[in-house]
Protein backbone atom coordinates (compact mmCIF):
# COMPACT_ATOMS: atom_id res chain seq x y z
CA UNK A 1 0.00 0.00 0.00
CA UNK A 2 1.39 3.26 -1.13
CA UNK A 3 0.84 6.60 0.82
CA UNK A 4 -0.54 9.62 -0.79
CA UNK A 5 0.46 12.84 -0.71
CA UNK A 6 -1.67 15.98 0.59
CA UNK A 7 -0.84 17.45 -2.22
CA UNK A 8 -2.24 15.11 -4.63
CA UNK A 9 -5.53 15.48 -3.19
CA UNK A 10 -7.20 18.58 -2.69
CA UNK A 11 -9.91 17.22 -0.67
CA UNK A 12 -10.19 14.43 2.32
CA UNK A 13 -10.14 10.75 2.04
CA UNK A 14 -13.05 9.04 2.73
CA UNK A 15 -13.41 5.37 4.24
CA UNK A 16 -10.03 3.38 5.05
CA UNK A 17 -8.56 5.58 2.61
CA UNK A 18 -8.13 7.91 5.39
CA UNK A 19 -5.82 4.95 6.77
CA UNK A 20 -3.21 4.91 3.92
CA UNK A 21 -3.27 8.81 3.12
CA UNK A 22 -0.09 11.04 4.20
CA UNK A 23 -1.02 13.37 6.91
CA UNK A 24 -4.80 11.65 7.65
CA UNK A 25 -2.55 8.45 8.65
CA UNK A 26 -1.26 10.74 11.54
CA UNK A 27 -4.40 10.42 13.50
CA UNK A 28 -3.51 6.84 14.32
CA UNK A 29 0.35 7.66 16.36
CA UNK A 30 -1.94 11.20 17.52
CA UNK A 31 -4.33 8.96 19.32
CA UNK A 32 -1.64 6.66 21.07
CA UNK A 33 0.79 9.20 21.76
CA UNK A 34 -1.73 11.33 23.03
CA UNK A 35 -3.58 8.59 25.09
CA UNK A 36 -0.25 7.99 26.62
CA UNK A 37 -0.05 11.56 27.81
CA UNK A 38 -3.27 11.25 29.58
CA UNK A 39 -2.99 7.44 31.46
CA UNK A 40 0.40 9.22 32.42
CA UNK A 41 -0.55 12.26 34.05
CA UNK A 42 -3.97 10.52 35.42
CA UNK A 43 -1.89 8.21 37.14
CA UNK A 44 0.41 10.45 38.79
CA UNK A 45 -0.22 12.19 42.05
CA UNK A 46 -1.06 15.68 41.08
CA UNK A 47 0.83 18.42 43.41
CA UNK A 48 0.22 21.09 41.21
CA UNK A 49 -3.39 21.04 39.84
CA UNK A 50 -4.14 24.11 37.87
CA UNK A 51 -0.87 23.11 36.02
CA UNK A 52 -1.40 19.18 35.30
CA UNK A 53 -4.91 20.23 34.83
CA UNK A 54 -4.15 22.04 31.95
CA UNK A 55 -2.11 19.07 30.42
CA UNK A 56 -4.86 16.52 31.17
CA UNK A 57 -7.39 19.35 29.80
CA UNK A 58 -5.39 18.86 26.70
CA UNK A 59 -4.88 15.49 25.92
CA UNK A 60 -8.57 14.68 26.38
CA UNK A 61 -9.39 17.52 24.75
CA UNK A 62 -6.99 16.12 22.16
CA UNK A 63 -8.08 12.68 22.58
CA UNK A 64 -11.52 13.10 22.14
CA UNK A 65 -11.35 15.85 18.76
CA UNK A 66 -8.94 13.68 17.04
CA UNK A 67 -11.36 10.23 17.29
CA UNK A 68 -14.32 12.22 16.28
CA UNK A 69 -12.19 13.28 13.27
CA UNK A 70 -11.01 10.03 12.52
CA UNK A 71 -14.73 8.70 12.54
CA UNK A 72 -16.59 11.42 10.64
CA UNK A 73 -13.62 11.00 7.68
CA UNK A 74 -14.11 7.24 7.86
CA UNK A 75 -17.99 7.63 7.58
CA UNK A 76 -17.56 10.48 4.92
CA UNK A 77 -19.66 13.06 6.66
CA UNK A 78 -17.37 15.52 5.26
CA UNK A 79 -19.06 14.46 1.40
CA UNK A 80 -15.60 16.32 -0.39
CA UNK A 81 -16.58 19.63 1.04
CA UNK A 82 -13.98 22.55 1.42
CA UNK A 83 -14.66 23.85 4.34
CA UNK A 84 -14.08 20.59 5.72
CA UNK A 85 -10.31 21.04 4.93
CA UNK A 86 -10.75 24.19 6.32
CA UNK A 87 -11.63 22.65 9.77
CA UNK A 88 -9.19 20.03 9.52
CA UNK A 89 -6.15 22.65 9.65
CA UNK A 90 -8.37 24.54 12.25
CA UNK A 91 -8.31 21.30 14.27
CA UNK A 92 -4.98 20.32 13.71
CA UNK A 93 -3.62 23.90 14.08
CA UNK A 94 -5.47 24.13 17.61
CA UNK A 95 -4.00 20.90 18.73
CA UNK A 96 -0.79 21.38 17.77
CA UNK A 97 -0.76 24.57 19.64
CA UNK A 98 -2.32 23.18 22.82
CA UNK A 99 0.11 20.19 22.79
CA UNK A 100 3.11 22.64 22.49
CA UNK A 101 1.55 24.33 25.87
CA UNK A 102 1.11 21.33 28.17
CA UNK A 103 4.11 19.76 26.72
CA UNK A 104 6.26 22.62 28.17
CA UNK A 105 4.32 23.17 31.36
CA UNK A 106 4.49 19.51 31.77
CA UNK A 107 8.63 19.79 31.07
CA UNK A 108 8.41 22.60 33.98
CA UNK A 109 6.60 20.79 36.62
CA UNK A 110 8.43 17.71 36.26
CA UNK A 111 11.92 19.86 36.43
CA UNK A 112 10.28 21.62 39.60
CA UNK A 113 9.93 17.91 41.23
CA UNK A 114 13.34 16.49 40.17
CA UNK A 115 14.64 17.28 43.52
CA UNK A 116 11.64 14.79 44.98
CA UNK A 117 13.55 12.09 42.47
CA UNK A 118 15.28 11.00 45.43
CA UNK A 119 12.64 10.09 47.74
CA UNK A 120 11.77 6.05 46.54
CA UNK A 121 7.79 6.81 46.67
CA UNK A 122 8.25 10.10 44.34
CA UNK A 123 11.11 8.23 41.64
CA UNK A 124 7.60 6.48 39.96
CA UNK A 125 6.20 9.95 39.57
CA UNK A 126 9.33 11.25 38.42
CA UNK A 127 9.64 8.70 36.04
CA UNK A 128 5.99 8.91 34.92
CA UNK A 129 5.77 12.98 34.07
CA UNK A 130 9.07 12.15 31.95
CA UNK A 131 7.67 9.87 30.06
CA UNK A 132 4.46 12.75 30.11
CA UNK A 133 6.68 15.14 28.28
CA UNK A 134 8.01 12.63 26.29
CA UNK A 135 5.48 11.74 24.71
CA UNK A 136 3.71 15.24 25.06
CA UNK A 137 6.13 16.85 22.99
CA UNK A 138 5.84 13.64 20.21
CA UNK A 139 2.51 14.19 19.99
CA UNK A 140 2.63 17.94 19.39
CA UNK A 141 5.30 16.90 16.81
CA UNK A 142 2.72 14.52 15.04
CA UNK A 143 0.27 17.23 15.25
CA UNK A 144 2.87 20.33 13.48
CA UNK A 145 3.78 18.11 10.96
CA UNK A 146 -0.34 16.65 10.46
CA UNK A 147 -1.35 20.98 10.13
CA UNK A 148 1.63 21.77 7.85
CA UNK A 149 0.17 18.97 4.97
CA UNK A 150 -3.39 20.35 6.27
CA UNK A 151 -2.04 23.82 5.12
CA UNK A 152 -0.92 22.36 2.06
CA UNK A 153 -3.82 20.19 1.55
CA UNK A 154 -5.91 23.22 2.11
CA UNK A 155 -3.96 25.69 -0.32
CA UNK A 156 -4.85 23.34 -3.36
CA UNK A 157 -8.10 23.27 -2.47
Amino acid sequence: VTMSSATSTSSLPSGLAVLTTFPDVLFIPELIFGGLVWILVAASKVSDSMLQGWVMFVSVFCFVMTATLLFLYMCGAHGGSSSWVTLDVICQGTAALFYLSAAVLEAYYTYKIKSLFAIPQWRSIYQENVAAVVFAFVATLLYVIHKIYSLRRWKSS
